[in-house]
Parts: structure tokens; sequence; C-alpha cells
């Protein structure tokens, strides 16, 4: 088992279908999950700090948990099956719950517990992504920041008006 770290969830486009980005710790790996789009804002509200004023359905679980007295340990992403991901919730005491990966990816940023991923699964559905990659990715991430249509005269150089 590896740790991962959730990155956070994007939109892939064109199908606007939410992924969740889990990225090994201490490794070049990112495992994308195709989740829904509650489980999406789930998550997302969980990494933002958001408190809605009624408690969201994870919210609700984490309550239940602590209520009862138990610790959720760590979530395991432990299976991909028809490129289906299965996740498990390990509370203390060795009790071990089925969930969806999203699900539990949720339930663990509101717990604070840790997230590990199968090596079999990392090895099948992971996606390596070279330290110099991320630099360069990085970089032209910025560079569009803070570019504006202004930067790109009438006629670019090579380029006549009707292309």
């Amino acid at each position: 088992m590896r740790e991962l770290d959730v990155i956070g969830v994007r939109v892939e486009m064109p199908s606007n279908q939410p992924v969740l980005l889990l990225r090994e710790r201490g490794g070049d790996r990112y495992l994308p999950i195709w989740v829904g789009a509650a489980e999406a804002s789930a998550i997302a509200f969980a990494q933002q700090g958001v408190v809605p004023p009624r408690p969201l359905t994870h919210d609700l679980m984490r309550d239940v948990i602590v209520a009862l007295g138990r610790q959720l340990e760590e979530v395991r992403i432990i299976a991909i099956q028809e490129n289906v991901f299965h996740a498990e919730l390990v509370f203390d005491g060795g009790l071990k719950v089925s969930s969806r990966s999203s699900d539990a990816v949720a339930l663990a940023l509101r717990m604070g517990s840790r997230i590990v991923g199968a090596d079999d699964v990392l090895e099948a559905g992971g996606v390596s992504v070279a330290e110099e990659d991320e630099d360069e990715v990085e970089k032209f991430r910025r560079f569009l920041d803070h570019i504006s249509p202004e930067d790109f005269g009438e006629d670019a150089p090579g380029e006549s008006p009707t292309s």
C-alpha cells in the first residue's frame, strides 16, 4: 500500500465529468478516479473547509462515527474491476466496510484519515508524470493565469488575418 494525497477534483472536458485526482506520496504517479458530481462537491467542500448550514451526507457519517466512539484509521483503494475503483474503510479494531472510492475519500478528508492505494491499483490505474513535466505544466498554468487577449496582436507573426 502506498500513501496518497488528494490533489483535488477537476472537470474533464469535453464530457464535463468530474475527476478525483490522487497523487502517490513520494512518487510520480497520479491516480485519476472519475466520480459523480455530488461526490466531487463533497470532496471539494472538505478540501476548502466549507461548513454547510446543515450536515451533508459525509458530514453526517463523520458525526455518527464520532458519536459511536469509533476512529476511521484509513481509507484503502483496494481494486479496479471493469474500470471501477473499489475502496474500504478501515476502522479501529480492524473493522472493514466496503465503500465507493469517492465516498471513502470524502469521509477521510472530514475525519483526517490517511488514504492509501494498493500497489496493483497504482500499477493498473496510475499515470506517471516526471518531475520536469510537472514543472513545465505548472509554468504553463502560471503563464495562462497572467495572459490576456491583448497579449496576442491582431496579426501574429507568420499568420494571415484570414487564417
